[in-house]
């Protein structure tokens, strides 16, 4: 594979309007990374990651299931065995191979934009890269690395139980970027399943009073949310496979979760009346902390049960589901409306089959005075490539107010994803452009480029309340 530079100042945008529209307009604007799953631990530490295996393919599915697709031995992917360098060449030698995927992008993008490396990863350029990367990463902190990519302010996808400390660490040391917690609540829904009760017996022990009734675990949970709520938090997020918003009474709830705790059976009826009941008291709670919710619906996890047994939960055997959403969408927004208590909401869908779906739902709730209150968002995990944000969009544009949309997260897991927000922002300007060439749209770039910028910052700094 040639060497010659691929990452050029031109690169994702096709014309010189879509050119002067990112130079001028997108490429030097601060990061807002509103979604994802960095440790705050590892920005409290304040100590390099000082190898690029560690910073880079550690915990990185999408990686390992292209090393898998090549025929990679799992041991070169997950395993204790292998060296960290062994790992790194065997994702070399996977790289040429991914070769119109979004890997080959995001591999070269961040190489470039973190390393200053121009050449194409290779097994003939591996051991240059490896050393050269390394020698880089020993100086850099991951919150040099944040502001390296002016990073604004990133939220963590945090569980009820956890205590935030290191969350507190960080805001004492006063990084460039701000750390805020994002309150994650998928395990209180997971009634029936073999750690439930362990999991409501922790909590117990945080909140520091009993829970053996429905109204006890309410209790806890907005004790909870009055804590992140305290640490700046400001938005909650949820990625269960179904969005659950059936008929319930909370007498039924508070018997179903009782026997949950005694680990009695629990049918699938119950499970939807119960977390019915939890997930509406949920988004009550948020409204009333003035918090976004976030939906991320539509995996299908765990398919691969040998390598789940062997790896463990985030192993990379996760695809696209095809539940439906539509009626239960309608029925949670719906009953929080009525009750003028639906907060503002970002529902995200992993099956493209259902863009118009998602899309159009969101156009049913807005409130007066709250400009995009009720947002699609972006093009999440396997939609989260060049295609898939043109379609996201593209559907955006007909079904709704792209002028408003908040735009671009990374979802990510490492501290080298952050070039996600330029491939975002190339790739919205080129599609900008595109019609201004076509006559669609005025060739007003001023006007155009407005509303660019507010797509790649100033929707999610104002719609977050981010600048408070």
């Amino acid at each position: 594979m040639n060497t010659t530079h691929f990452i050029t100042d031109a690169f994702l945008l096709q014309s010189d309007i879509a050119e002067m529209l990112y130079n001028k307009y997108a490429k030097d604007l601060p990061i807002i990374d509103y979604h994802n799953h960095l440790s705050p631990q590892l920005i409290a530490d304040d100590k390099p990651i000082k190898n690029i295996t560690d910073a880079w393919l550690n915990g990185d599915h999408y990686k390992w299931r292209g090393m898998r697709a090549n025929g990679i031995e799992e041991i070169y992917i997950t395993s204790d065995i292998t060296s960290k360098k062994e790992k790194f060449l065997k994702w070399a030698e996977t790289v040429p191979y991914t070769l119109r995927n979004p890997l080959f992008h995001w591999t070269h993008l961040e190489l470039k934009r973190y390393f200053n490396i121009d050449e194409l990863l290779q097994p003939s350029t591996a051991e240059t890269i490896y050393e050269k990367a390394n020698s880089i990463l020993e100086q850099k902190t991951p919150a040099q690395l944040l502001e390296d990519m002016k990073v604004e302010v990133i939220c963590t996808t945090d569980d009820p139980t956890d205590s935030l400390e290191y969350h507190k660490i960080i805001a004492e040391k006063g990084f460039y970027t701000k750390v805020l917690p994002t309150f994650r609540p998928d395990t209180l829904l997971l009634i029936g399943k073999e750690n439930f009760s362990n999991y409501i017996n922790k909590l117990s022990s945080i909140v520091g009073f009993p829970i053996t009734n429905l109204s006890d675990l309410l209790k806890a949970i907005s004790n909870r949310i009055d804590y992140f709520n305290d640490l700046g938090c400001k938005l909650s997020d949820y990625g269960v496979d179904q969005l659950y918003a059936y008929d319930f009474t909370e007498e039924e709830a508070n018997t179903i979760f009782k026997n949950g705790l005694k680990g009695n059976f629990i049918s699938e009826d119950e499970v939807k009346i119960y977390s019915s009941c939890i997930l509406f008291n949920l988004c009550k709670m948020y409204h009333n902390k003035n918090w976004v919710q976030q939906f991320h619906l539509g995996a299908l996890r765990n398919n691969n049960t040998k390598l789940l047994d062997q790896i463990g939960l985030d192993a990379g055997v996760d695809s696209i589901g095809d539940f439906s959403y539509a009626k239960n969408m309608s029925n949670l927004f719906n009953k929080l409306n009525i009750e003028n208590c639906l907060a503002k909401t970002i529902t995200y869908n992993l099956n493209p089959s259902e863009n118009e779906v998602f899309a159009t739902m969101m156009g049913n709730f807005s409130e007066a005075g709250v400009p995009g209150k009720m947002q699609w968002g972006s093009g999440w995990w396997f939609l989260d490539q060049k295609e898939g944000m043109e379609k996201q969009l593209n559907t955006l544009s007909n079904m709704g107010l792209l002028s408003r949309f908040v735009g671009m997260l990374t979802d990510s897991r490492s501290f080298l994803s952050f070039p996600r927000h330029e491939y975002f922002r190339r790739i919205l300007c080129n599609v900008i452009a595109k019609d201004i060439q076509k006559g669609l749209v005025p060739n007003d770039i001023e006007f155009i480029g407005k509303m660019i910028q507010d797509i790649c910052y100033n929707n999610a700094k104002n719609y977050f309340n981010f600048q408070n």
